[in-house]
């Protein structure tokens, strides 16, 4: 076997030492990324999404696992929007628990209050430019403090707006359907005014669906040519 020269030496040392340090970046990234979901922000606690249901603002009562996003709905024989809603149940939990020898309980510093969430929606085909494919993305106000308990929270998935505009409003004339994922992020803070986010997604289809009651639905429910 060759012995390597002073000079040989030498240059593996140089370029050792830099390909070594690149080489352990993708590992130390990696780790970073296993824990991610409970690593929202830099509160001591986190939220858990236990679920996450919709429902038409036609029937507002009738909550499901996926929505079916009615973009006009006649009622008493005159075209209208709703906006449709979501159901979120939360609870949170301690980053470090503690042991079975140490426990630790939640305190009300580590209550999480959220206050604002946001919607994007897009496609699995991967056609999903807003205003084009989906409903522009939208913040909203969201004010729900999450304690030890399950608390349940209603908001807005689906703005009246949106069935006004692009590319919402031409499915009230003809017979298509837009299939969308909703992500819907959730952002707070503890009650030390450390950030905590998590999100959560639901099916929503967009189309002139047929009307509570027999109402019917197809081009005579937009009222147009």
């Amino acid at each position: 076997m060759e012995l390597a020269t002073p000079a040989r030496v030498s240059r593996k040392a140089v370029w050792g030492g830099p390909m070594r340090l690149l080489l352990a970046l993708p590992i130390v990234m990696l780790g970073a990324g296993c824990g991610e979901l409970h690593q929202q922000g830099t509160a001591s606690s986190y939220l858990i999404v236990n679920s996450l249901d919709a429902a038409s603002g036609a029937e507002p009562n009738r909550f499901s696992g996926t929505l079916q996003s009615d973009v006009v709905t006649v009622v008493a024989g005159s075209p209208t929007i709703f906006n449709d809603f979501a159901r979120v149940r939360l609870t949170m939990a301690l980053k470090d628990p503690g042991g079975s020898e140490l426990p630790t309980t939640p305190t009300s510093n580590n209550f999480i209050t959220i206050d604002r969430y946001h919607v994007r929606y897009f496609r699995a085909d991967g056609r999903s430019e807003p205003g084009v494919d989906v409903p522009y993305a939208f913040d909203g106000a969201f004010t729900l403090t999450v304690r030890g308990n399950e608390t349940t929270g209603s908001f807005t998935l689906v703005r009246h707006q949106a069935k006004a505009e692009a590319p919402l409003a031409g499915l009230a004339r003809n017979r298509l359907v837009i299939s969308t994922l909703a992500e819907i992020t959730f952002f707070g803070h503890d009650q030390t005014g450390r950030e905590v986010s998590t999100l959560a997604r639901i099916t929503v289809d967009f189309a002139n669906f047929g009307d509570p009651g027999g109402g019917g639905g197809g081009d005579e429910d937009a009222g147009g040519d």
